[in-house]
């Protein structure tokens, strides 16, 4: 396991692949972690050098007390390109992990190459949303949110079809950190991009989930919208799209990044 210590907490990556190819971010949702990426990692570490993470506040990464912002989570990603020696590198980000990379897009563009969004939108849910969310984690920990997580991650044919699956991922969301996740539901809270991604002039891929209950088709078409010459592709899947349709997402994004 490979820890680094950024902006004053200890977070945990992993690398695979070439470094001496074109860098690739993989940035997890809210609620999971690296292992999410299981699979695009093995795979796009054939043409680059992958670098993911866990978000502070999940996986093996450390839990500092929040609230959390989203300057600071996409700082998160830039002080670890600066420790790795990364000048430049295309991102991967779904849902959290995609409002992280309409962060970066707008305030560091310098810093990367092509840019996905998955299942995420500008605004994601509401303010109040998230701060009762936080609220209700703090009180009384993770298990409410874990035992409705299979509704908000999935459609129901495949909760059915992939249990084991989906109850690992229950489980894996059981155990992470409540002030962790609470304080990245603060960030939440607080992103609000819908005005300054059009300032985003990095070539772009938008990806939503046709079931999405989370972020809507509707939230990528705002995006597609108003990120110049945005492309959008819509999988068959709910908001983890990624793990919903692997291989048609794992196409979509290569084909994208290779160009």
């Amino acid at each position: 396991m490979a820890t680094a210590t950024i902006n004053g907490t200890l977070l945990h990556y992993r690398c695979q692949g070439n470094r001496a190819k074109s860098t690739v971010v993989l940035s997890n949702s809210l609620g999971t972690d690296m292992g999410m990426w299981e699979d695009l990692a093995y795979r796009l570490a054939r043409h680059f050098h992958v670098l993911r993470y866990d978000t502070r506040g999940h996986g093996a990464s450390a839990s500092p007390a929040g609230p959390y912002t989203l300057d600071l989570l996409g700082g998160d990603v830039l002080a670890l390109l600066d420790i790795l020696d990364i000048e430049r590198a295309h991102f991967v980000g779904l849902s959290m992990g995609g409002a992280i990379g309409q962060w970066l897009g707008v305030h560091a563009p310098g810093r990367l190459d092509r840019l996905v969004l998955a299942n995420t939108a500008a605004r994601i849910g509401t303010p109040e949303g998230w701060r009762a969310r936080a609220a209700a984690v703090r009180a009384a920990g993770m298990d409410e949110i874990a035992a409705g997580s299979p509704g908000r991650w999935f459609t129901t044919g495949f909760v059915r079809a992939q249990a084991d699956l989906v109850g690992a991922m229950q489980a894996n969301l059981r155990g992470t950190d409540p002030e962790g996740y609470a304080a990245c539901c603060d960030a939440l809270a607080e992103a609000d991009l819908r005005n300054a991604i059009v300032r985003i002039r990095k070539p772009t891929l938008v990806i939503a989930g046709a079931f999405d209950p989370v972020t809507t088709v509707e939230d990528a078409r705002f995006m597609q919208d108003a990120i110049p010459g945005a492309r959008l592709a819509t999988v068959p899947a709910s908001h983890l799209s990624n793990i919903e349709a692997p291989e048609l997402f794992a196409e979509t994004v290569e084909a994208f990044l290779l160009g």
